[in-house]
């Protein structure tokens, strides 16, 4: 996995730990950008220590509630999230940072680091399947990724780039499209943690489906 000008190809290229930014309805997956606006204190300062280090940082979702799950060891956030490199970094003048992240891989939170820092530590357990290309790209079901995002877009009225989108492999077109989906923090927690690429389309391609069925129960519903 290269994000910017770094390699990651071995668990050795991961730190131990890694300081979390939560962010409700986030999804950075592996190869993906995600543009961030910082301007609390202490994720200040986390953007600061990291661009003076490895110029890594986490995403992670708060928790929410989910059917049938277990209490939360990480007090009040997901189990999965990702880890991001810092690729763009810039001071606005009045006190903020623009940011953008790549995303290197998902990883698990083990436990929280003692730390007198403002911002929260985890010691991790990174998927390193994610450093190498995923053996199932080639299983995706493209075309009916596509009908489902051709449909959620006219639905709503929305054009996109179909060359641009025509081009792109199944790797970017599936992360791609699910780090810029609508959907809320379950849906996008089921996203990032889909065991590969397949299983993600898959599961993007069901959960716009059931989009588009409750919006056309809806419309049904005031037309009656």
């Amino acid at each position: 996995m290269q994000a910017g000008n770094a390699h990651y190809r071995t668990e050795k290229d991961l730190p131990d730990s890694v300081a979390m930014f939560p962010l409700t309805g986030a999804l950075l997956l592996p190869g993906g950008q995600m543009p961030l606006n910082i301007f609390e204190p202490r994720y200040l300062a986390m953007f600061d220590d990291a661009m003076a280090t490895n110029r890594l940082v986490g995403i992670v979702q708060p928790e929410f509630e989910r059917p049938g799950a277990t209490s939360d060891a990480q007090s009040g956030l997901c189990a999965v999230g990702s880890i991001g490199r810092v690729v763009s970094f810039s001071e606005t003048g009045d006190g903020r940072y623009i940011v953008s992240l790549i995303g290197v891989c998902r990883t698990r939170l083990i436990e929280e680091v003692v730390s007198r820092k403002p911002y929260r530590t985890f010691r991790i357990a990174p998927f390193l399947s994610d450093l190498a290309p995923d053996e199932t790209a080639d299983s995706v079901d493209r075309a009916a990724l596509l009908s489902s995002f051709k449909s959620y877009l006219d639905a709503n009225q929305l054009e996109v780039d179909w060359q641009s989108v025509q081009r792109a492999s199944n790797t970017t077109l599936v992360n791609s499209m699910s780090m810029m989906s609508p959907y809320g923090p379950p849906e996008k927690q089921a996203l990032l943690e889909a065991p590969d690429l397949k299983t993600r389309a898959d599961t993007l391609v069901a959960i716009t489906e059931i989009a588009l069925a409750r919006a056309s129960d809806d419309y049904d519903g005031v037309l009656q």
